[in-house]
Order: C-alpha cells, then structure tokens, then sequence
C-alpha cells in the first residue's frame, strides 16, 4: 500500500521538476549566451499591424463572446462525457443508457433556456 503513496510522490516531485526547469531554461540560456537580449525602443514599442494605433487602445469587447465561449466549453465537455459512453455502451447497459439520457436532457434544457433569453441571437 505504501508504494502507491511512493508512485504518488514521484510524479509530484517530477511535475515541480518540470515546471521549475521550464521557468528556469530561458533564464539559464539568456545566461550562457543562446537567448540575445539588446532592448531598445523599437523593440518595446507596441506594435499592431504595422501601424501606429489611432484613438484609444482600450476596447471593451462585446459581451456576446463569452456566451458563445461557454457554450463552446459546454459541448466540449458533452463529447469528453458521451465518447466513452459510446465506446462502452454494451458494457454498462440500461443504467447508463439512462444515466446519459439524463445527462443530454439537462443539456438541452440548458440550450432551450438560452435560446428562450436570446443569448444564441448575434445582433
């Protein structure tokens, strides 16, 4: 039972050694030469399009957006949840043919509701 805990730990201290020697690359090869750092204004400078920016660079985006975001996520995580039902579905039998009918009717109750509010309208 402890070597379960052991494997646990392993890949813990393998995950901060990967994130810590990802951090520290750029660092290390900008040290010893590989990575060439020479700022200067024409490098800091904002650049769009090859075009100095005209009126203000603060722009607020239309709400919209993030509704279809969400609902993009939303039928990400339908298919992440119906493709294993699909491969495995002689295997679990009526339960979870139920359990996933369950599951798409939320779904659609969740996309009627927003249908009725007109959230999927683009104006």
């Amino acid at each position: 039972m402890l070597a379960n805990y052991g494997y646990i730990g392993l890949f813990l201290i393998v995950a901060i050694f990967f994130a810590v020697s990802t951090l520290l690359l750029p660092v290390f090869l900008r040290f010893i030469g590989i990575v060439p750092h020479k700022p200067n204004p024409v490098k800091n400078s904002t650049y769009e399009c090859g075009m100095e920016t005209v009126g203000k660079s603060w722009v607020q985006f239309n709400f919209r957006y993030y509704f279809y975001a969400l609902l993009f996520i939303a039928l990400d995580i339908l298919v992440v949840f119906l493709y294993p039902w699909a491969v495995n579905l002689r295997q679990i039998g009526s339960f979870g043919f139920i359990s996933i009918l369950i599951f798409i009717s939320i779904i659609v109750v969740g996309y009627i509701y927003a249908w009725r509010k007109k959230v999927l309208e683009w104006k």
